[in-house]
């Protein structure tokens, strides 16, 4: 059976979650790149050195979660099923249940989702590192497909596939950005994610030999 979590790690969760809400404070009153660490430090109560302890740089302040989502969807193609696809084992991955603030029902999650993209489509820096995330699991899940398949990590058809899978997250992440800025939320929005996720799927699934075509 799992433990809780002694007074140690719950005291580390309060002061990260502490930085974290100071951070979000500060990006949503005067956007990324007009914040320093600093100042991060002093609305939350804690010294610069401790703000790196727990966010190595400013950008995981923001994308703090990101690099656990990317990881946990390489180790769900890893360890599928044996006879699985790849795009079967990433459609239940990005289609399992609600996640995070877009179908959360808490008070002021919609206020906070807005905010976060706001953040992110106004700062050059967070978007060359959300590329650069998309970049480094790309390259991890090419080199899973290529153990697997029991070719060199080189493997053109790996890095295809790979490219073709993350590129369904990365477009479903950009409609949910242009979405919510645009004023759509709630469960419509949850709706037409769940409906683009499918067709991009479903793309992959047949292939692109015949698209476009007039089944649309």
């Amino acid at each position: 059976m799992p433990t809780a979590p002694g007074l140690r790690e719950r005291k580390k969760q309060l002061t990260r979650e502490s930085i974290a809400a100071a951070a979000n404070e500060l990006f949503t009153e005067r956007g990324f790149e007009g914040v320093t660490v600093a100042a991060v430090a002093r609305r939350a109560n804690v010294s610069e050195a401790t703000v790196f302890n727990y966010f190595p740089t400013k950008e995981d302040l923001v994308y703090g979660r990101l690099e656990a989502f990317e990881e946990a969807l390489v180790q769900a193609v890893r360890d599928r099923e044996p006879g699985q696809s790849i795009v079967a084992v990433v459609g239940e991955f990005l289609l399992r249940g609600s996640r995070g603030l877009l179908a959360s029902g808490e008070a002021g999650a919609r206020e906070r989702l807005v905010a976060v993209n706001r953040i992110i489509a106004d700062s050059p820096s967070l978007q060359a590192r959300e590329r650069q995330a998309y970049d480094r699991c790309t390259r991890a899940l090419a080199a899973v497909i290529a153990e697997q398949r029991s070719v060199g990590p080189d493997d053109v058809e790996a890095w295809v596939v790979a490219n073709a899978v993350i590129g369904v997250h990365r477009g479903l992440v950009e409609f949910v950005r242009r979405s919510v800025l645009a004023g759509r939320s709630g469960p419509n929005l949850v709706r037409a994610v769940r409906a683009q996720a499918k067709r991009a799927l479903g793309v992959l699934e047949k292939g692109l030999a015949g698209y476009p075509d007039d089944d649309r």
